[in-house]
């Protein structure tokens, strides 16, 4: 598989805001512990890509003024990094940790940061991978996203960011990104909103599966937690309406996809080694009722993700960012291939 999931087996982007419906996108095209459901949360907005594009990005970047905290499982973007080394030189405290075992991607970068008083350090081997995706600016906004920063596979890659101001999320966000860039241990802080890998990602995304009353609609990667499978089932079962939009380039999740097909989940896949890609990990459970909620982040449904690599996602209630990743779902589900 090419270097868009990762390499240890198992383991397998004008925005589009959080007021902007998705609807008018052509399908495909490139376009357990249960937490209590919470009050909305205010201060958020949603980039999908890669209709996206990455302005937004870049911009926030630029616009920094005392502080960037980036935590990246990847980066191989030339402007990103021009930018941030810019940042650095005008008096912004920008520091990067990036994932150390993917040394051959993320070198260059890591070099060139380096050379431009950048302070960066490779992640810290307590956990297999550091597969984070976040960018903190000044302590007051956090960008919580499921994209890494490599501009290759912008234009294909279904992906998602949440800009979250929320000040218990960014703290909580900042306190492990210290101990982190220090090769410190820390349990992290749930803040508001925050799911965590290794300590409580696989429990909390089961709180979300299982809480599900009438629906579910899961974009995945990779689909190799047989908790996670099992849950899908469970929930198939007992008469919640399931819909997966999933990547299956090799064959990977044939037996996953047997089994919950069995179960009753509706599965739409795609598997383009070069085409339209499904890299955006989000569980979107009840759209449309007052129980509602959404989990997006870089936890992919595998083992390792939930319980070794240092993840971070959030489980939020935001209509608005509901809706627009609603619509993206059923564009994307239309434009699959279903299994079997």
């Amino acid at each position: 598989m090419f270097q868009r999931g990762l390499i240890r087996p198992g383991l397998a982007a004008a925005a589009v805001l959080t007021t902007i419906s998705a609807l008018g996108l052509t399908p495909g095209s490139g376009h357990a512990a249960t937490r209590p459901a919470q009050a909305p949360t205010s201060g958020l907005t949603v980039y999908t890509e890669p209709d996206a594009g990455f302005s937004w990005l870049y911009n926030q970047i630029n616009d920094a003024t005392t502080s960037i905290d980036m935590t990246m499982y990847e980066l191989s973007d030339t402007t990103a990094e021009g930018d941030l080394a810019a940042a650095e030189a005008r008096g912004v405290d920008v520091k990067v940790i990036l994932d150390g075992r993917e040394q051959a991607t993320n070198e260059a970068a890591y070099n060139y940061l380096s050379e431009h008083g950048v302070g960066v350090a490779w992640s810290w081997d307590q956990y297999y991978y550091t597969h984070e995706k976040s960018i903190v600016f000044d302590d007051s906004t956090a960008d919580v996203m499921t994209l890494n920063l490599t501009s290759e596979y912008y234009s294909t890659s279904r992906d998602f960011a949440v800009v979250d101001s929320d000040a218990g999320d960014v703290a909580a966000i900042v306190k492990v990104f210290t101990a982190d860039y220090a090769h410190d241990a820390i349990t992290p802080a749930a803040g508001d909103d925050l799911v965590w890998s290794p300590t409580t990602a696989q429990a909390d995304l089961l709180g979300v599966i299982n809480g599900a009353q009438h629906s579910l609609q899961v974009f995945s990667e990779e689909m190799g937690d047989a908790s996670v499978v099992d849950a899908l089932c469970g929930a198939a079962r007992n008469g919640v309406d399931v819909q997966v939009v999933g990547e299956n380039e090799d064959g990977d999740y044939d037996s996953a996809y047997d089994r919950l097909a069995g179960c009753g989940v509706k599965i739409s896949y795609y598997s383009s080694s070069t085409g339209f890609y499904i890299h955006g990990k989000a569980i979107l459970a009840d759209y449309g009722q007052s129980s509602a909620r959404i989990f997006i982040g870089s936890q992919n449904f595998s083992k390792t993700s939930l319980t070794e690599n240092r993840e971070l996602g959030l489980i939020i209630n935001d209509q608005s960012i509901e809706s627009s990743v609603n619509a993206t779902f059923d564009s994307d589900f239309a434009g699959g291939t279903s299994w079997g």
